[in-house]
């Protein structure tokens, strides 16, 4: 007996939305099965054909890279100051390692991408006593998050085979694209537009789209009186033999009335390599990456170049840096942890050491002004708390209060 329509397809999808749930968001949709749609340009995009536009691969490496490669620690506030929470559980988590083949950086990096290309990156907590030992990366494409009717609390269902299993909240360590949606589906038209100019291109430059040159003969029939078609495949095989390896110098003898001419690039042409360039510059917009991160360097200068560098970490990697700080928090600590001052956070000096001349200038102004004291500024430089540390005088002109050069020492302390 033939299955109707519905049961069909509930074999496909599942079985709809259970009670007291709402679907958020759906990985495993129709485009999963069914495969992009094509865009206007023609080609479909999906994670695996965007990452064949140079722009998109080097944007998506550039942002997860950097997210991979900085340092992420636990901390807690405390009176004396900023303290690093090396001792906590979590920390080997964030810092070090995910699990036993992966590292905390590498796990970072592979959430990101997953989120850039399938609007979520997830990971398992696996707990052991109540305590996460390790975490375990999900495939995106399998995983749907919901919502509880009742409470709103998200929850999440991994569907392995023909099994469902759900999570709680607590139990995956979730990464979102911005809006939930990953630039290379917001972006479809213009990535599909990069891979058309791409393909053209080749072809172009593999003699597809264009021919070399012309040949042809004002005597329809060749000069022969053969038609012209045995002559044309004459004049070919002849044309490649003598422009072969080795035969580039020789000259080209026409005779029967047959004419030669070069086909050069047009104004044209040059307008489809702005076109190229232009569409770099959209999925850099795309991405939210200052086009020369990309490496298209035409309105970069020496003068702007760090600023468009900080504009990366502002505009780019701030949002991304925020998300996995609560995303670590939230799985990692508990809520009587989080309100007695522990918390996530990114190391970035890494990533602004071109500016390190201007904060300096800058701590030293607020130091002489009386703004910050010298244990906030050694918090902002990720580093420990001292001894006296927490008086706003300025220590240049302070009697008594130690150097500024040598504020390791202790009050009263003479150099060695």
């Amino acid at each position: 007996m033939r299955s109707r329509p519905v049961e069909f397809l509930k074999g496909i999808f599942g079985s709809g939305i259970e009670k007291k749930s709402v679907p958020l968001s759906d990985s495993v949709g129709m485009e999963s099965i069914f495969g992009a749609p094509n865009t206007v340009a023609g080609p479909a995009v999906n994670a695996a054909t965007a990452l064949r536009v140079p722009a998109v691969f080097s944007a998506i490496v550039l942002i997860t890279g950097t997210i991979g490669s900085l340092t992420a620690k636990v901390f807690q506030s405390s009176p004396p100051g900023k303290q690093t929470a090396d001792t906590h559980p979590a920390y080997r988590l964030v810092h070090d390692e995910a699990n036993d083949w992966t590292s905390a950086g590498a796990l970072r990096g592979q959430l990101t991408a997953d989120a850039l290309l399938h609007d979520h990156g997830f990971a398992f907590a696996n707990r052991v006593s109540e305590r996460v030992v390790e975490f375990i990366r999900l495939d995106p494409r399998s995983v749907t998050i919901k919502q509880d009717e009742t409470t709103g609390e998200p929850f999440y269902e991994q569907r392995v085979g023909t099994q469902v299993r759900r999570y709680g909240h607590r139990e995956i360590l979730h990464i979102s694209a911005p809006l939930g949606l990953a630039p290379i589906k917001a972006g479809r038209e213009a990535i599909g537009l990069a891979l058309t100019l791409e393909a053209h291109a080749a072809k172009l430059f593999g003699n597809g789209a264009r021919p070399s040159s012309v040949i042809w003969n004002e005597n329809p029939a060749g000069g022969n009186g053969d038609g012209g078609a045995k002559t044309i495949s004459n004049m070919r095989n002849a044309w490649r033999q003598t422009f072969g390896a080795g035969n580039n110098g020789d000259p080209l003898f026409l005779d029967g009335g047959w004419q030669h001419r070069q086909v050069a690039l047009t104004s044209v042409d040059a307008q489809f390599a702005e076109m190229r360039t232009e569409q770099i510059v959209e999925i850099a917009r795309l991405f939210r990456v200052p086009p020369h991160l990309l490496f298209e360097l035409s309105r970069a200068t020496w003068s702007n170049a760090e600023e468009m560098f900080q504009s990366f970490l502002t505009l780019t990697l701030r949002p991304w840096l925020d998300a996995w700080e609560w995303a670590y928090a939230r799985v990692l600590l508990t809520p009587e942890e989080r309100a007695s001052g522990y918390y996530v956070e990114f190391v970035i000096d890494d990533i602004i050491t071109a500016n390190a001349a201007t904060r300096a200038t800058t701590y030293q102004q607020y130091r002489a002004m009386g703004v910050l004291t010298a244990n906030e500024v050694r918090a902002g430089l990720n580093r420990a708390p001292i001894e006296g540390g927490n008086t706003l005088e300025n220590p240049n002109i302070t009697p008594g209060k130690p150097a500024g050069q040598n504020d390791n020492r202790k009050p009263g302390e003479v150099a060695a």
